[in-house]
């Protein structure tokens, strides 16, 4: 998983033929694990452009990872926090992201405060 993100990350784009290389790659074995969702973030957060499919994409691993047993627990909550106030700013990728995750289950009020 690090050498495609280096990969993808050298030219800092990621444009669409990437985004499926990276679905297909992520959902090979059916379970998106805390590395993955950990590279899906990096490459939110370091990538100057993305393909408007990243969006889904980030979106679907992340909540995958996070919901796999279909609630969000304080170190989840936790980790989600400090992912996305990582680099100071929630991104539109983010609040997609938090809107999934409020249609899922009820977010913690420290959460849902970051949508507005």
């Amino acid at each position: 998983m690090e050498d495609i993100i280096k990969s993808i990350l050298a030219d800092e784009k990621i444009d669409a033929a990437e985004v499926e290389k990276l679905r297909k790659t992520l959902y090979e074995d059916g379970v998106i694990d805390k590395e993955e969702a950990e590279a899906i973030f990096k490459l939110n957060d370091e990538a100057k452009e993305k393909d408007p499919s990243f969006k889904n994409l980030f979106v679907d691993v992340i909540s995958d990872f996070l919901l796999e047993d279909g609630e969000l627990d304080e170190e989840e909550i936790a980790w989600l926090k400090e992912k996305i106030l990582k680099d100071g700013e929630v991104d539109e990728n983010e609040k997609a992201l938090l809107e999934a995750l409020a249609a899922e289950v009820d977010l913690p009020e420290e959460l849902a405060a970051l949508i507005d």
